[in-house]
């Protein structure tokens, strides 16, 4: 078990990319058995997800944002998400994913990942902060209610079969979240 006090969060680089990848697999592999299919997730290829990793990374992209989170083992977790931009945006800014290796789950550490990302979106601008969380993930929904977020509309979810459906969370001032209320 990591100890919250010895892990860091930064911003990786593409050299990021196997550690960030293994913690992909590895937290879907422990998250998701029963919500998706098991060939799919034991199908899942590290090498795969590494080069996409690498390529995200390696790309300057100002809207996005990557947050790892590292213990002295390794990389334990992370979270991804984009400020969105335009007039039509309203200020908003998506996470996309938030990821931890159970080892390093119930600790305090989703929450750090959680609020530096509303941190740093609310540095850019942004307002508010919304994610979607597939329905059966009742512990990630459970930690997003825990923190503030309303869920919002469902919508369904392509792939893996059909039958998923997933809700939006919401955080409607991203400044209370990024204070750590």
């Amino acid at each position: 078990m990591e100890r919250l006090a010895e892990t860091v969060i930064f911003p990786p680089g593409p050299g990021d990319a196997a550690g960030l990848a293994r913690v992909h697999v590895q937290s879907w592999r422990e998250t998701y058995p029963g919500l998706l299919p098991g060939a799919y997730l034991a199908a899942m290829d590290a090498r795969i997800h590494a080069r996409r990793w690498r390529l995200q990374l390696t790309r300057a992209c100002p809207e996005e944002l990557v947050l790892a989170a590292e213990g002295p083992g390794g990389l334990i977790g992370y979270c991804a998400g984009a400020f969105s931009t335009g007039e039509a945006s309203g200020g908003r800014a998506e996470l996309f994913t938030l990821y931890l290796v159970r080892s390093a789950q119930r600790m305090g550490l989703g929450r750090r990942l959680l609020i530096s990302a509303a941190r740093v979106f609310s540095a850019r601008g942004a307002r508010r902060l919304g994610l979607w969380v597939l329905n059966e993930n009742t512990r990630a929904r459970g930690f997003y209610e825990h923190l503030g977020a309303c869920a919002g509309p469902e919508r369904p979810v392509s792939g893996w079969g059909g039958g998923l459906r997933e809700t939006a969370y919401v955080w409607e001032h991203i400044a209370t979240l990024a204070r750590g209320h």
